[in-house]
């Protein structure tokens, strides 16, 4: 169900963005250039607002450049260059995107003195990037780990609404949205790793 959300969230999105887009392409701006911007724009939204715990701010502004992930590659397939570089360098800017995030929420409880907030942030980064890691690894050796509940969509989602819930006063909100990541990644971590396997030894 959550991939079936985030497919369609995409579509729609890129529906609506798809005017920008145009514009964009008839500047002579490249869907590479869109890719890079928007992850400068979050790693600027994370470190300038959600390292000094001013959530509000932070969220609003990620999700702004965030919508270049769907952005950059409408432009690509109108302008009919989509290419394996393209999808690699989106790929890097997301890990970029993503550990610029967490960092600084680590960062903040880490300043604060929030120990368990930082450790929570702390495995929900290095579990998430395995979750990536995982899949496209086993991708690339002819195996099948697309599997699991907590996908990219779904932690920035959680990590997003927690924000948000914290920039209103609900102090528990990120550190709750923190752990279910944490746990959520680190499943989903080892559901691939094992669906690999069995998918190795048929």
């Amino acid at each position: 169900m959550a991939k079936i959300l985030s497919v369609v969230g995409k579509a729609a999105t890129a529906r609506l963005l798809d005017p920008a887009g145009q514009a964009l392409l008839r500047a002579g701006v490249s869907p590479n250039a869109v890719t890079v911007a928007g992850t400068a724009g979050v790693v600027a939204g994370s470190v300038g607002f959600a390292a000094r715990g001013e959530f509000l701010w932070a969220v609003l502004i990620v999700l702004v450049f965030g919508l270049t992930d769907v952005m950059d590659g409408a432009m690509a397939r109108a302008r009919g260059t989509v290419s394996k570089f393209g999808a690699l360098l989106d790929s890097t800017m997301d890990r970029v995107a993503d550990g610029a995030i967490f960092s600084s929420i680590i960062f903040w409880y880490l300043m604060s003195s929030d120990g368990w907030s930082a450790a929570a942030g702390l495995i929900a980064l290095v579990a998430g990037q395995v979750v990536s890691y995982v899949k496209a690894r086993a991708e690339s050796l002819g195996l099948d780990a697309d599997v699991g509940l907590v996908e990219r969509a779904e932690r920035l989602i959680t990590v997003g609404v927690g924000a948000l819930l914290t920039g209103f006063g609900v102090s528990w909100g990120l550190p709750v949205a923190l752990w279910l990541v944490a746990i959520g990644s680190v499943v989903t971590a080892v559901h691939r790793i094992w669906h690999a396997s069995l998918k190795s030894h048929p």
